[in-house]
C-alpha cells in the first residue's frame, strides 16, 4: 500500500470510529502522532481526555527528577516533554486533555506540606488541573491533609517506593481516616518500578492488602497497573470494590518497558470502570499519542473508551461525565468487555 493510500486508510477509519456500534475501534482509528491525539477523544464523542496521572511538582523538584532520570542507560530514558510548567500545561491542552491531575509526592519529612501549596494553588489558577495533594508519615500529616481537603483536594498522591514506607504505616491513619470520611482516592505507587533507586521491600500488594483490611471503604487508584506485580494488582482491583487501576507507562504502542501479558488484556477490559486511563506526563520516553494508541490492545468499543479516556475516572472523582450519551454508554462498554 502506497503511502497516500494508507493515510486515506486510517483516515477513513478514524471517521468511521464516529458511529457507535458495540465492535471494538480498530488500530487504525488511533492516533499515531500526538498532532492527531485531540481529533481522536473528539470522533468518541468526548471533549478530550481525564488523565488521572500527570505529574506537576515545584520547580526545583522537577528539575530535580529530570536530572536523576537522565542518568539512566538500560534503558535511557529521554524527557518527551521537558519544559516549563505553564508550557506543559499548554501542551496537555494542545492533546486534548480537558481535565488532569498534579501529582507531587513527599519523599522525607517536610515536604508534602510545600508539594501541596504548589498543587493546589495550580489548581487554583488552572481550570483544567484537579486538586491533588500528597502526604508522608510524619507528624502533622493529618493537619495538612486536612487543610488539602479544606482547600478542595480530589484526590491524593502517595509513592511509598520513593517514599520507603509501608502504606499501611500507623503514622498515617489520621491521613487515611480522612480520605475514607471525605469520600476523596488516593493514587497510589505501590509497585518496584524501574527508574526508582531501591524501595522494593516497601512494595507490592500485600501492604496494600492489609491497608484495606484496616480501612475497607478506602478508595485507592493503583499506578501503573501495578507493574511489575500487574498479576497480583490486577488480582486485587478484581477483588476489592474500591480499588482501581490506572494505564500510566503500560500498554503503550510501542511498549518501553515490559510489555504486558496478552493473557491479561481481556481481565483488564472486563475491570470496565475501575480501569483509568493515565499518562505519566511530562517524564515519559514516548509520545503521549503512544499511551494512547497503546490501548487500543483492550478491544474496547467507543462507549468504553469514552468511560477508559473520561468517564470513569470522572465518577471517582465526582466530575461530570461528558455528557449524557457517554454516561448511556459507559455500561454497554462494560459489558462487551465482560462477555
Amino acid at each position: 500500500m502506497g503511502a497516500d493510500a494508507g493515510a486515506d486508510a486510517g483516515a477513513d477509519a478514524r471517521a468511521d470510529a464516529g458511529a457507535d456500534t458495540r465492535e471494538a475501534v480498530p488500530l487504525t482509528a488511533f492516533p499515531s502522532t500526538d498532532d492527531e491525539v485531540a481529533a481522536f477523544a473528539r470522533s468518541l464523542g468526548l471533549p478530550g481526555y481525564l488523565d488521572v496521572h500527570v505529574h506537576l511538582l515545584p520547580e526545583a523538584l522537577q528539575q530535580a527528577v529530570w536530572r536523576y532520570f537522565d542518568g539512566l542507560d538500560d534503558p535511557p530514558w529521554p524527557v518527551t516533554y521537558r519544559a516549563d510548567e505553564e508550557a506543559r500545561l499548554r501542551a496537555l491542552r494542545d492533546l486534548g486533555v480537558v481535565a488532569h491531575t498534579a501529582l507531587a509526592y513527599g519523599h522525607r519529612p517536610g515536604v508534602s506540606a510545600w508539594c501541596n501549596e504548589h498543587t493546589l494553588a495550580a489548581a487554583e489558577a488552572h481550570a483544567q488541573v484537579i486538586p491533588t495533594f500528597t502526604f508522608f508519615p510524619e507528624d502533622g500529616v493529618g493537619a495538612y491533609v486536612g487543610d488539602a481537603l479544606g482547600r478542595g483536594g480530589r484526590i491524593a498522591k502517595v509513592h511509598v517506593q520513593v517514599g520507603r514506607f509501608h502504606p499501611d504505616d500507623p503514622r498515617l491513619d489520621p491521613a487515611w481516616g480522612q480520605l475514607v470520611d471525605a469520600g476523596v482516592p488516593a493514587l497510589v505507587h505501590a509497585g518496584a518500578g524501574y527508574g526508582v533507586d531501591g524501595g522494593d521491600q516497601w512494595c507490592g500488594p500485600d501492604g496494600v492488602r492489609r491497608l484495606l483490611r484496616r480501612f475497607p471503604d478506602l478508595r485507592l487508584v493503583i499506578a501503573h497497573l501495578g507493574a511489575p506485580d500487574t498479576r497480583g494488582f490486577l488480582a486485587l482491583a478484581e477483588d476489592h470494590p474500591g480499588v482501581h487501576l490506572d494505564t500510566s507507562m503500560m500498554l503503550t504502542d510501542p511498549p518501553y518497558l515490559d510489555a504486558v501479558d496478552p493473557d491479561l488484556l481481556p481481565r483488564y477490559a472486563a475491570l470496565g470502570a475501575k480501569l483509568l486511563f493515565g499518562s505519566d506526563f511530562p517524564t515519559i520516553p514516548h509520545p503521549y499519542a503512544a499511551q494512547v494508541r497503546g490501548l487500543a490492545a483492550l478491544g474496547l468499543d467507543r462507549a468504553g473508551l469514552r468511560g477508559l479516556f473520561h468517564d470513569h475516572a470522572a465518577r471517582l472523582l465526582g466530575l461530570p461525565a461528558a455528557d449524557a450519551t457517554a454516561e448511556a454508554g459507559a455500561g454497554r462498554g462494560a459489558a462487551v468487555s465482560e462477555r
